[in-house]
């Protein structure tokens, strides 16, 4: 133990001296290659400006070696492979893509994958909003939000162990450790080995990652909620005093729906991804494997077979690089506008005036009844509200000012 404390200490050390020292040392470089002098002269401007322009890429040199190193590298070393054989060296074409298509284990993990993506988003995203919601109402709603944050701070592998002991079995008649055996028990049923039931043992195992990501969508989507402004709620808080969910689902989640997006992306691509619950918990026993278990299965197990493993690889990538796209695409980004022109083109001005009636508006000259049951006093109301659809049919509505002017 005190080995790898020392170990770790070391690794710190040298990591954090080595940065400060590569900083330190190619900036003291720069400014002895390309001097600045005190006179404004020629060359010392010179200097000047392509220190300015080389600066910057010192920063950004070690970082993009190891992004070279670790992350493009492998992406076309993987390609590479998947079209070799067990080995890597012999070419062998798309056969070891046909050989998924036609593997049974492969088609389980695809089924299984589909599960997850159906399931866990979906899960967190709704119970992370819900819990945001309900957090925001209560006094200790802090308290409540950092102890359902508190398992993003645990791995995966740690978390696995922990629903280890909640799913344990014991044979009828001994002590049940697990709790979901013992409540099984205390109703008047049969211990199970639950993480070996057929189908179900997989939704077993996503609550895992549900109780992990939760945490991680309450405090986006509760960020979000908060920046709702609030006269937007005001306002239909009027005509729906006793409609709590129709202000809910009508003026908060389409102001934050951007940001609901991007949680389910977020999710989408981690479930894509997920590896160390599955093998942690079953190692693939039992119909529960998914591609990322399969994948190093066929890479690093039974003697290895890289051209296999490589190619399981890619359709991993495969599944999950549309949804990085999507998490890339916010507010019609991805269309290759600025989003000023974006909002240009999916909004327009309205003025709504009071007209003296004591109840009804006009919004371009056409009379509404904005809010039911409120009679504005006796002075000229404006109201700008920005309102519009988008290009794609989404609502941008959001009330931007409220200002009152004294009738003349």
């Amino acid at each position: 133990m005190t080995q790898q404390l020392l170990y770790a200490l070391l690794t710190v050390v040298i990591g954090v001296g080595g940065c400060l020292a590569y900083f330190w040392g190619s900036n003291t470089l720069l400014d002895m290659l390309l001097p600045v002098e005190a006179s404004n002269d020629d060359r010392s401007i010179r200097n000047l400006k392509l220190q300015s322009t080389i600066r910057p890429w010192l920063f950004l040199f070690p970082a993009m070696i190891l992004l070279i190193i670790y992350l493009i590298y492998p992406v076309f070393q993987t390609i590479w492979l998947s079209f070799h054989d067990k080995a890597g060296n012999e070419f062998v074409g798309g056969a070891n893509y046909a050989w998924a298509l036609n593997d049974t284990q492969f088609r389980t993990s695809i089924f299984n994958n589909f599960l997850w993506l159906l399931v866990v988003p979906a899960a967190c995203t709704f119970l992370g909003l819900i819990i945001a919601v309900l957090t925001d109402r209560i006094w200790w709603g802090p308290l409540a939000k950092a102890l359902i944050f508190l398992p993003m701070a645990i791995s995966f592998v740690g978390a696995s162990v922990i629903w280890k002991f909640v799913y344990d079995y014991r044979e009828k008649g001994q002590d049940q450790i697990g709790i979901l055996n013992a409540v099984a028990e205390f109703f008047g049923g049969d211990p199970q080995v639950w993480i070996s039931l057929p189908l179900w043992n997989n939704f077993f195992l996503m609550v895992i990652l549900i109780w992990i990501q939760t945490g991680f969508a309450t405090v986006i989507l509760g960020a979000a909620l908060r920046g709702v402004p609030e006269d937007t709620l005001e306002a239909r808080q009027h005509r729906w005093r006793q409609a709590p969910f129709k202000i809910f689902w009508r003026i908060m989640v389409p102001q934050i729906w951007s940001t609901i997006v991007v949680v389910w992306t977020t999710i989408t691509v981690l479930v894509l991804k997920v590896f160390d619950i599955v093998l942690t918990m079953t190692n693939g026993q039992w119909d529960t494997q998914v591609l990322a278990n399969l994948m190093f299965d066929w890479m690093f197990r039974g003697g290895g077979d890289f051209g296999r493993g490589a190619a399981i690889a890619k359709c991993v990538e495969m599944g999950y690089r549309p949804w990085e796209s999507v998490l890339s695409c916010k507010e019609g980004a991805c269309k290759g506008v600025s989003l000023e022109s974006y909002h240009q083109a999916c909004t327009r001005m309205v003025r709504a005036e009071y007209c003296g009636d004591g109840e009804s508006w006009t919004v371009n000259g056409r009379a509404i009844n904005v809010f039911d049951g409120l009679r504005p006093p006796d002075r000229q109301r404006r109201l700008d509200l920005r309102g519009g659809v988008s290009p794609e049919g989404a609502r941008c509505m959001t009330r931007e000012r409220v200002s009152t002017e004294s009738r003349s």
